[in-house]
């Protein structure tokens, strides 16, 4: 029996909005005696679609939804079709819930939803999606987080599973109002392996600095079968805010781990991080009044600070899922400066628009160019030295921090050069800081105008350039 330890990251996709319209798309798959199949969640945000006024005076909204399964240039499953809301007084939000069968593989999942109101107001999801389950093979399928739970009422709910009522957390976001963490998975193929009970360990890990910090854990007792579903729930009152992991053990009589799946998430609790309500219900307000651009803007400008979770925040920025911003950038500002994160917002934003406008290259924001990033993530520098018109080389600059607290280092330097020489499109190409990019060979990169000068001919692994022809930058960068 193979044994599998696997860390996989759910809920995870790539989308691009095109307009204004909000879903929030997540999915899991799951296997049956017969096949292996995808579940696709859809939460669709009220706010960001159009709705139509019936007869009866209550409101609809309606959206064509497509979905596409490829593999390559094959085209493996198409679908599509419309959907409407329920009827609605006022706009709500709205849920929708997809099962597709697909064999053992690795596919490309294409979903564009458009609002039926306004056929320009779009939005398009791209992601991988693979599916893996052996027929007699002993294992976990994903975790499915819920919004949720409750015993089924209408057995022909499409939400509902194994007598239970599911909502689907629109994405893994868990904020202050939530008091529980609902999860829902299966467990597939024990009775081929296991005749005693077996153990699931469930363990709740916070995730700060590359470490871990183990929260809550709890454990359940289980009889084999071909396919047990299990519904488990954890009091998270007390989980302060955070990025958190969690992890299933499936264990034997005996305590060996068979198998392992993880999930992360993020808490948003300021409650249990700072005493102080009210400032906390200041700061909610203050983001939650920020534009659609404004909290976009917001969130791009804190990726130099938050290198740990820049890829979340990328994929909340192109989710453009407004609910789960605003609880982050909430819960970012409230952990940065629980006495007054207005301020502190207020200063930082003053500080990023500055780099914004300072390093501006026509590519992005000037924040999210490689100078501006480093500005953001360690300061200004002590002294910059430009040179634009070096034989051989392109314009470059070269950044120097007298002391740096970051890894208390002395003499830090950055290099920056643009090979390109559009306007302001200067990129790193060398630093002595621990932990940034370090390039032996910066001077053949820089001087690739001169391939012929290399200090010694040797072309493979050399690192230098002659130190002739007015070239300057070895000795600013080790000497200045």
């Amino acid at each position: 029996m193979k044994k599998l330890f696997l860390f996989p990251i759910l809920f995870v996709f790539q989308l691009t909005s095109l307009q204004a319209l909000d879903a929030g798309v997540s999915f899991c798959s799951f296997k049956s005696p017969d096949q292996n199949y995808l579940e696709i969640y859809f939460h669709f945000f009220g706010k960001t679609i159009g709705f139509d006024t019936l007869s009866t005076g209550e409101l609809q909204a309606g959206v064509e939804v497509f979905i596409m399964f490829s593999q390559g240039e094959k085209i493996v499953k198409v679908d599509k079709y419309n959907l409407y809301s329920p009827r609605f007084v006022t706009r709500k939000d709205f849920l929708d819930l997809k099962r597709y069968a697909l064999e053992n593989g690795d596919y490309d999942l294409f979903i564009k939803v458009t609002d039926l109101k306004d056929i320009n107001n779009r939005t398009q999801f791209n992601t991988k999606v693979k599916m893996s389950y052996e027929k007699d093979e002993l294992a976990l399928s994903d975790i499915q987080m819920l919004a949720s739970l409750k015993k089924a009422e209408d057995a022909n709910n499409t939400f509902v599973k194994n007598g239970f009522e599911m909502e689907p957390l629109a994405y893994s976001f868990l904020n202050k109002s939530m008091s529980a963490l609902s999860i829902y998975h299966e467990v597939y193929n024990s009775e081929k392996y296991l005749k005693d009970l077996f153990t699931i360990e469930y363990n709740i890990f916070k995730i700060e600095n590359e470490q871990q910090k183990g929260y809550l854990t709890k454990t359940r007792k289980l009889k084999p079968g071909q396919i047990i579903p299990v519904v488990q729930s954890f009091n998270i009152s007390d989980l302060p805010s955070g990025n958190y992991a969690l992890t299933i053990e499936l264990r034997t009589s005996g305590d060996t781990v068979l198998l392992q799946k993880a999930i992360t998430f993020q808490r948003s609790n300021p409650n249990e991080d700072d005493p102080q309500i009210e400032t906390v219900a200041n700061a909610e307000n203050f983001i939650e009044k920020l534009s659609k651009e404004d909290l976009e803007y917001s969130l791009r400008a804190i990726a130099p600070l938050s290198e740990n979770e820049a890829e979340y925040i990328n994929g909340m920025i192109a989710s453009g899922v407004r609910g789960a911003q605003v609880m982050y950038l909430t819960a970012y500002w409230e952990k940065l400066s629980p006495t007054n994160p207005k301020v502190a917002y207020d200063k930082y934003m003053e500080v990023a628009r500055a780099v914004d406008k300072q390093y501006q290259s026509g590519f992005g924001h000037g924040f999210e160019t490689d100078r501006g990033y480093i500005f953001l993530k360690y300061g200004r520098p002590d002294d910059i030295v430009r040179v634009d018109d070096e034989p051989s080389a392109p314009p470059y600059e070269i950044w120097s921090y007298n002391y740096f607290p970051k890894t208390s280092q002395g003499n830090v330097r950055f290099l920056f050069y643009n090979p390109s020489l559009s306007p302001g499109n200067f990129v790193l190409l060398h630093s002595n800081a621990r932990g940034e990019l370090n390039n032996p060979q910066w001077q053949l990169d820089l001087y690739r105008d001169a391939p012929n000068d290399l200090d010694g001919g040797n072309y493979i692994d050399g690192t230098e350039v002659m130190d002739n022809f007015g070239r300057r930058a070895a000795r600013y960068f080790n000497d200045y």
